[in-house]
């Protein structure tokens, strides 16, 4: 099955590519263009990206954008995971190892993990370090084969409180079925608030959980349907 044989809604755009590379080259481009836009418009511009394995060619190709004015550019993570930034398992390590180099290292990055005594005092120093952000341009988000986006995982004690459209929140703390459990994540409401919104997947297995979510059904049991609306770029490949 292919990306374009889905019943998208209207103003969901479906792209198809066929490889990893060629997928991570064109998202750089178009995520380059949507900042360079916004610098132009504002002065500024804000980038939220998803951790995880997926993106890394993504943010080599990216980190080569030297067109870009990194200078005005705030990068931060949709979700992380409650580990120090040294630890292999860390979103912010894997931004700052394949993103924050060359060019965009003269980008500004605000990280959500915060060492501290707690999860939830965690997530609350990062709500209030995520006050720093102007604003989303660009969001860049993955999806898992249960239908999770960002850490807004099925079933995760806390969801509804995070998946509340009207949150003052901009990050909480969630749990994952998957090791490490505990994680920090940005809201549904700071989620929506993005300009440009891009879900980048890959494999046969990730189009099917797709269609799943497209079928319809309550929101928490696959939170990717939350962001499942106009406007909404999907970049996908075999």
């Amino acid at each position: 099955m292919a990306i374009s044989e889905l019943q998208l809604p209207q103003g969901v755009a479906p792209h198809e590519f066929p490889s990893p590379p060629v997928l991570a080259e064109a998202l750089a481009e178009v995520v380059s263009a949507r900042l360079r836009e916004a610098i132009e418009a504002r002065g500024q511009a804000g980038l939220v990206v998803s951790g995880g394995r997926s993106p890394v060619m993504f943010f080599q190709a990216l980190a080569r954008q030297q067109s870009l004015d990194w200078n005005h550019v705030t990068i931060t993570l949709a979700d992380e995971r409650w580990v120090p930034v040294a630890h292999p398992d860390s979103n912010e390590g894997l931004v700052r190892r394949y993103l924050l180099q060359g060019p965009a290292s003269k980008a500004r990055f605000i990280g959500l993990y915060q060492a501290s005594d707690s999860q939830e005092q965690s997530a609350l120093a990062a709500d209030q370090a995520l006050a720093g952000l102007a604003g989303i341009d660009v969001l860049v988000l993955g999806m898992g084969d249960d239908g999770h986006t960002a850490s807004l995982f099925p079933n995760s004690p806390g969801l509804a409180a995070a998946l509340a459209e009207s949150s003052a929140r901009r990050c909480v703390a969630m749990q994952a079925p998957s090791v490490p459990h505990q994680r920090l994540s940005m809201t549904r409401a700071l989620l929506a608030s993005a300009r440009y919104p891009i879900l980048s997947i890959q494999g046969q297995g990730k189009l099917d959980t797709l269609r799943a979510a497209l079928a319809g059904g309550e929101i928490a049991e696959m939170p990717v349907r939350a962001f499942l609306h106009s406007p909404l770029d999907i970049f996908w490949c075999p």
